[in-house]
């Protein structure tokens, strides 16, 4: 069939099943796939990051035909450069704009506003950071230019001012007052005084010195319909502004963020649980007064729970986790950084219930605690849905937990092991160890052997040679002897998309070379594994063509001729981190910036190190996603 002859929109829906990688590549094939590409883009939630820069004026431009929606201009300042890239924004791009993001810039008020009227159709406004825009407190002061804003914010949903120091309750008036529609509203890390009451009963809430709770609660009150997403972290609430807020009439919240809010008690989360129970997303990570009190409020009443975060909790135990069988909708767990968390209770009431799980998403890092025997059982309840599992750094992890999620967790597309050390080649291999070799290694690890006539002394040494030749041949028996034995090998988890194995050790080019084949891993992390060589380099590039992030930062055994010879397997690569890899010559650094066209080596300042990412066109597109 003449492929060119299809419909678009058939062409369109054909590539609507692949990932935007590969509709880039597709694009390339002729002008009809090219528009079925764009079309087929539009279709999903692609964010544009457009540098502040000259060379992305002509892009700008470009993009007008392709009506994109989604963009962000990050760092943005006065400069002549960036007020032509905000021209250019609000000119070609403004009326189609439906989220716009300006997270840390530092640009004028009149610049701002000049881009904010020219875009009638935003519906997600990102202001994080952005302190200059509010500084003067004279935002939105004209009431010519507020008129227009409340035309132009009409139909806004989502308003993002977290870190927003000079913020007050004047300029979060004007600002939210042209945002009848409002739904979500993040004033994370403001400077929100709850115990100070400057106004002394008066309802005249204007101050341009301050962002007080008052104000805000008045906002709730008025708007209590709309708005059902709500993020305070890093603010000074406690019980009694908690018990004030979510007492507000009519207001029903779906989701409430409140991280790193260190004066919460377990009260107040008592109290929010009460009042506020058709939430769907809790977030209460850092905030440290919290134990096992606030997870059975939790677990108790809040039935409808898809998403729970309770990471860096000191004082949660496995008992605050006893009615969590209760929330039959729960899709995404966070108990990460919870030291005295086992996950046994976990096991319990997964176990316990008659249909499977419907959890997607399971993070357990710096979870010391966790023990094979748990991730076994894990693995076997989660099998049907678990598809983002976070293990880093549970130490005590061995090679029995990852053969359980090669068997069990087929689903699975994320899979973080960052410094499990105990994991070996036998792990990812699907093989159980033999035990011959476990006691060749220790004996090896011993030192000096002891001689039988002289009891403890230790005077005497092994023949060194007589035990390695001995002890190969132990090993070649038992290799033997592993294949009838053979288990699920991790190279079974065909739908990876991230895979984390830095500081894994003991991972050699046996292991790594056989087992990392997915066609669709985008990110492979390898960082801190000595062990490997360029063997499994090419390995990676050959069976891994889809990869857009590789670090293999202190693998200190990869060479030049390892890259050069890898590099043409690896041509959608856009970050490539090389820290630390000493057999790098200076030669081969120039040598990798030809052959790696599509990157640009920068360096980090804090960590000297070799970071390759893409360059070759000055707009980067990414699929926007939630936090996992």
């Amino acid at each position: 069939m003449d492929t060119c002859r299809l419909p678009v929109e058939v062409i369109a829906y054909i590539l609507s099943f692949l990932p935007i990688s590969d509709r880039k590549e597709a694009s390339l094939v002729n002008r009809t796939w090219y528009f079925a590409a764009q079309d087929s883009l539009r279709q999903e939630n692609v964010l544009y990051n457009i540098p502040a820069a000259s060379a992305s004026l002509g892009t700008i431009r470009a993009l007008a035909e392709r009506h994109v929606f989604d963009i962000k201009m990050a760092n943005l300042d006065s400069s002549t450069t960036s007020r032509d890239v905000i021209q250019y924004v609000a000119k070609y791009l403004g009326p189609h704009l439906r989220s716009l993001c300006l997270n840390g810039s530092c640009l004028t008020e009149a610049s701002f506003e000049e881009l904010l009227l020219a875009c009638p159709s935003l519906v997600a406004l990102d202001l994080s950071g952005c302190n200059s825009i509010f500084m003067s407190g004279t935002l939105l002061s004209k009431k010519e230019t507020l008129s227009q804003a409340r035309e132009a914010l009409a139909n806004l949903r989502e308003l993002n001012l977290a870190s927003v120091r000079y913020l007050s309750d004047l300029t979060f008036n004007r600002l939210t007052s042209c945002c009848p529609q409002l739904a979500k509203l993040v004033l994370a890390r403001c400077h929100l005084t709850f115990e100070f009451d400057s106004y002394s009963g008066s309802h005249d809430y204007n101050s341009s010195a301050l962002l007080s709770f008052r104000n805000l609660l008045h906002f709730l009150g008025r708007q209590a319909a709309s708005v059902k997403h709500l993020d305070l972290s890093g603010t000074n609430i406690n019980g009694q502004a908690m018990r004030t807020l979510v007492q507000v009439e009519n207001l029903q919240l779906q989701e409430f963020v409140l991280q790193a809010c260190q004066d919460l008690t377990n009260e107040a989360v008592s109290t929010l649980c009460q009042h506020q129970p058709c939430l769907t997303t809790l977030d209460l990570s850092g905030c440290s007064e919290l134990s096992d009190r606030a997870g059975l409020a939790i677990h108790s009443r809040l039935l409808d729970l898809q998403c729970l975060r309770l990471g860096k909790l000191p004082r949660m135990t496995d008992a605050g986790f006893q009615g969590v069988s209760h929330l039959k909708h729960l899709q995404s767990l966070d108990v990460s950084e919870c030291s005295l968390v086992s996950c046994s209770e976990l096991v319990k009431a997964f176990g316990a219930i008659t249909r499977p799980p419907k959890l997607k998403s399971l993070n357990v890092a710096f979870c010391s605690l966790l023990r094979d025997s748990t991730v076994l059982s894990l693995a076997e309840a989660l099998s049907k849905n678990l598809r983002v599992l976070d293990l880093s750094s549970c130490v005590s992890l061995s090679n029995r937990s990852i053969q359980a999620i090669a068997s069990s967790l087929l689903l699975l597309t994320v899979l973080r092991l960052a410094w499990c050390k105990e994991l070996t080649d036998w792990g990812l291999l699907g093989i159980e160890e033999p035990r011959e070799e476990c006691e060749c290694a220790k004996e090896k690890d011993a030192g000096p052997k002891f001689s039988r006539n002289f009891g403890n002394m230790g005077f005497f040494l092994p023949p060194p040679q007589d035990l390695e030749r001995d002890k190969m041949a132990v090993i070649n028996l038992n290799q033997q002897k592993a294949q009838e034995q053979r288990q699920t090998s991790l190279n079974t988890l065909t739908r990876l998309q991230e895979l984390d194995l830095t500081a894994c050790g003991k991972l050699t080019d046996i292991s790594i070379a056989k087992v990392i084949s997915f066609p669709d891993l985008r990110y492979l992390s390898l960082s801190l594994v000595p062990n490997i060589t360029d063997t499994s380099l090419l390995a990676i590039a050959r069976n891994c063509r889809s990869l857009e992030h590789l670090s293999l930062s202190h693998c200190t055994s990869l060479t030049d001729r390892g890259f050069a010879e890898a590099a043409g397997s690896l041509c959608r690569l856009q970050h490539l981190i090389l820290s630390g890899c000493n057999q790098l010559t200076p030669r081969g650094n120039l040598d990798l910036h030809l052959l790696f066209k599509s990157a640009l080596l920068t360096d980090t300042p804090k960590h000297p190190s070799t970071v390759w990412t893409q360059r070759d066109i000055p707009v980067t597109s990414s699929c926007k996603q939630g936090g996992q």
